[in-house]
Formats: structure tokens, sequence, C-alpha cells
């Protein structure tokens, strides 16, 4: 272990797939420095779900007493129906969770586990070197002259050298483009509302406060569009996220080569779902805020996630649209697969490490974007027998969606399965 501890790891990008690469490799010894472009590390203000697949990462990463701090527990995960938000499936989360699969269900502030995160990261008494961070650092060239010391150039001309760089840095990676990887990016005819709806404002209101009586994640079903939404902060707030087909002016954006990102109203969001059950426009009125409002884009599948001493990690690898709310979990398996395999070799077998980390994560994640894009057709079926019969399995038996169960998708660890046992951490004090 003592010739590992000597790698020098550049991540790109600190955003909670960089930081949790980042954590991970600093418990393998190595020494990190991460590069954010933004001159604020931190989180837009939406929410977040951690699946027992991505919570049992981060608790195994020493982070459970932070986590119980600042998680929600959802009960149950909830599918209703659009016209008068009938149950059509119902799955047990909570202890139940908890039990079958010994990781959490959790929902959270996305600035809060960002914080969690990064405190981690630069905790002086936490296990492995501190993390280096630098903000204002956006990554404009990676120079490769030396193929065993890449070096990450910023656009003010600072350089990073490394053993090897982690390209982190989102949808958009420029680490990407400049390895030169093909371009995979689909623009999916979605566009997305994000807002947090004050938690006081739906209690008060005898329409909404349904949502206190038991916590839930809930996803509405609906012909040709679909809505999501679950408290954080014990209550706080709702995140809500409402997906539907993407308006003319946002298609001839995209079609203009924009990357698509704009505020809307409170009004527009409500009037997204017309028809809708009286709860939805109840509860989405209430939302005080400018909406975020953004293009939905997802990667075609792509097994080419190394160039040399230079990887990709999460979206930039796999950016898969939100209709399995994976996204940030994937890339937590990622970093967990990746802090694995290069904690295991000496600095002379990176390129080995490498290759069996794109082995070990390119199908699996690429099954999970498959059924991420999937599920855009299986939420919003129309009216008729296919919806019908797609009801009467959920109500039967509802373990899962489209494509993946979630036996499959919650139960295993993307760590190496002959150690399997020392990562079932204890979920209880």
């Amino acid at each position: 272990m003592a010739m590992s501890q000597s790698y020098r790891v550049i991540v790109v990008g600190g955003g909670l797939g960089g930081l949790t690469t980042a954590l991970a490799l600093r418990h393998r010894g190595l020494r990190v420095t991460v590069l954010e472009r933004a001159r604020q590390l931190g989180e837009v203000g939406a929410g977040i779900q951690t699946a027992p697949n991505a919570s049992r990462i981060l608790i195994g990463l020493g982070l459970r007493r932070q986590l119980e701090a600042i998680r929600t527990q959802p009960e149950d995960q909830v599918r209703r129906r659009w016209q008068d938000g009938s149950v059509i499936g119902l799955t047990r989360l909570g202890a139940e969770v908890q039990e079958k699969y010994n990781a959490p269900y959790w929902h959270y502030h996305r600035a809060d586990l960002h914080r969690v995160l990064l405190d981690a990261c630069l905790d002086p008494e936490g296990p492995g070197p501190l993390v280096a961070v630098h903000t204002s650092a956006q990554v404009v060239e990676l120079d490769r002259g030396d193929p065993r010391q890449p070096a990450a150039i910023t656009a003010d001309g600072r350089r990073f050298e490394g053993d090897l760089v982690v390209g982190a840095d989102g949808v958009r990676s420029q680490v990407r483009d400049l390895i030169g990887a093909e371009d995979t990016l689909v623009f999916s005819g979605d566009m997305c509302y994000r807002a947090l709806i004050p938690g006081d404002l739906l209690a008060a209101d005898p329409a909404t406060r349904f949502l206190f009586d038991r916590y839930q994640s809930t996803i509405w079903y609906g012909p040709g569009r679909h809505l999501v939404h679950y408290l954080i902060r014990g209550g706080e707030w709702l995140n809500v996220v409402a997906c539907v087909p993407a308006s003319e002016e946002v298609a001839r954006a995209v079609a203009g080569g924009e990357d698509w990102t704009s505020t809307a109203s409170v009004r527009e969001l409500s009037e997204a779902y017309p028809g809708w059950d009286d709860r939805v426009p109840a509860m989405l009125s209430k939302a005080k805020e400018e909406v975020a409002c953004f293009a939905l884009f997802h990667r075609r599948q792509d097994p080419v996630w190394v160039d040399g001493r230079v990887a990709l990690l999460g979206d930039a690898a796999h950016a898969m649209l939100p209709y399995q709310a994976q996204g940030a979990s994937q890339a937590m398996e990622d970093a967990a697969v990746l802090a694995e395999e290069l904690g295991a070799v000496t600095v002379d077998r990176v390129e080995e490490a490498l290759r069996r980390y794109v082995d070990r994560r390119a199908k699996h994640a690429g099954m999970v974007q498959q059924a991420s894009f999937r599920n855009r057709t299986f939420y919003r079926l129309p009216e008729g027998p296919e919806q019908q019969a797609r009801d009467a399995i959920l109500a039967e038996r509802f373990a899962g969606e489209s494509d993946v169960s979630y036996d499959w998708l919650w139960s295993g660890t993307p760590l190496d399965q002959s150690d399997r046992e020392s990562f079932r951490y204890p979920i209880h004090r």
C-alpha cells in the first residue's frame, strides 16, 4: 500500500460524484486534488434521493451519523394516477427496506448532502491525506506529453499534474471533449421544472395536508407527462420535479445548439398539468420563487470511458434521464469501484486498474441508463389497454418498473463480490 499512497489523482468536478470519488480515494490513501470551475462549491436548491445501493456506499465512507442529521426518511414509494390521485402501486421503504437491503432509502436537500461530502474530504481527522479543493478552476486543456503524468490546465493558466485524471464534470463534460470521446449526448424531447415548495403552506391547506400524513416518495403517472415529489429537511420543503414534453421554444433552442436553461413562473408550472387531480395544482401553485426549467439530455450507451490515464465518471460517462432516480447513485457506485481498483495496485499499474473499473461498471450503468429512458414511456402511457395492464401489474406487485427490479438495483454492492460481507455496514447504533 505504501507505493499506492504516492498516487496523485486529479478529479475534475466538485459535484456529488466528484466529491464522493475524492473521499473514496482518500480512504484508499491516495492524494486527491479536486478542480471545480465554479467560484464557490455548492449545490442547487433541490432534493436528491439515495436508494440503498448508494446509501450503502456513503455509510461505508463513515458518513452515517452525518447523513442521519440531514436525511428525511420516506416510508413508502408510491405511484398515483393522474386523474384522481388513486394509488396504482406501493412498496414499503423505511425500516422494511433497511432490513431487506441492509441500507436505507433517504431523501436530502442536495446542498446538505454536498456539504457532508465536502466536510469529510477536508476533515483533518479523517482517514487518508486531506483532499485539496480548488475553485474557479475551469479545466481547458489536458497536457499528456508525458502519458504517465497527465496535467490539467485551467483557464487562468494553473497546472495540476497527477498520475491520472478523472473527469467527473457532468453532462457537459469538458474532460470528455478534451480526450476526443464521441459526442453521445442526445436531447430527450423533454423539459423539466424543478421547485421547492414551503412545507408550512402545504400543511396549512386541507387539499395538500395529506403529504404529511406519511412521508412518501411519489410519482404521478399521466398521459405524456409525469410528476415527482417528496419532502426534504423533515418537511421544511416539498421537492418537485415536473417532467413534460419540451415546448416549441425549447425544442428550437436545442436544435440551434443551445444548452437550454431558464426560469418559469409558478403559473406556467401549474398549467403544465391540465385536467389533473385537483391536488396537483394545489401543490404546484404554492411555489414561491421562480421555478428552474431546463431541457433534459442523456447519453447514448457508450463503454468508452478511459483514454490512457484519463477516466470518465458519472454523467460524463453515462448521463441518464432522471426517470429511475439513479443518476447520482450510479456516480457514487462508479466512485466506489474506481477507488477499490486504484487502491489495490501500484502506480505503474494504473491503466490495468482503469480497464477493470470500466469492465465492472459500464454494462451495469448502461442497463440503468436504458431503464431510465424506457421509464419515460412506462410512466406516460395513454389511457387504454396498455395502461390498464401496467396498472394491474403494479397493483399486484410493485417491485420496480419497466426494466430493472429493485432487488437487482438495490441489493447488490458494486464492490468486490468476494469481499461483500465486509461491506454490510451496521445501520443501527
